[in-house]
């Protein structure tokens, strides 16, 4: 397995707002894509390293709401509301991530399943509002080790399903 992440500043009119993280993933792509889209399997792995996750309501559709609440290891909880925009089996999804309905501060996501022989690469793009919002998040909140973070936990859980079987 290997990950790639890059600040995407500087390339294009929207790349002082864009975050990209990556991640090659020594498994089928059908997997990886059923691991991101099963309340069963995203309580499991989302997050970066420490947090865990309380779910509140999950309809996996376009238009459809996840309305959760990350624990982070100190003890604090982060509200978080995503709804799907955009859902192509197994290739891409794109999802509006805020902390609430209607949050003004609000970002897209893009993530894109591409099989690669035996490994599936998932390349997870965020667009942020505006690039003052972009650099806190990177800098006050860790984004970008967050999301690298994140798809490692993904990487490992799928590994596990593999090797050991998903539990039911």
């Amino acid at each position: 397995m290997s990950d790639a992440t890059r600040d995407t500043r500087g390339r294009s009119a929207a790349s002082d707002r864009q975050i990209m993280v990556s991640r090659s993933i020594h498994a089928p792509r059908e997997l990886v894509f059923e691991a991101f889209t099963a309340v069963r399997h995203l309580s499991q792995w989302w997050g970066p390293e420490g947090f865990t996750t309380t779910t509140r309501a999950f309809e996996f559709r376009v238009g459809g709401v996840w309305d959760f609440t990350m624990h982070g290891p100190d003890g604090t909880d982060y509200p978080e509301w995503i709804t799907w925009t955009e859902i192509t089996v197994p290739e891409r999804i794109a999802m509006l991530h805020g902390e609430h309905h209607d949050d003004q501060n609000a970002f897209e996501s893009v993530l894109t399943f591409t099989a690669d022989g035996d490994a599936t690469t998932i390349e997870m793009l965020t667009v942020f509002p505006t690039r003052q919002l972009r650099d806190e998040a990177i800098e006050k909140h860790g984004a970008i080790e967050g999301g690298s973070q994140t798809l490692a936990n993904l990487a490992a859980y799928v590994t596990n399903i593999l090797q050991n079987g998903a539990e039911d």
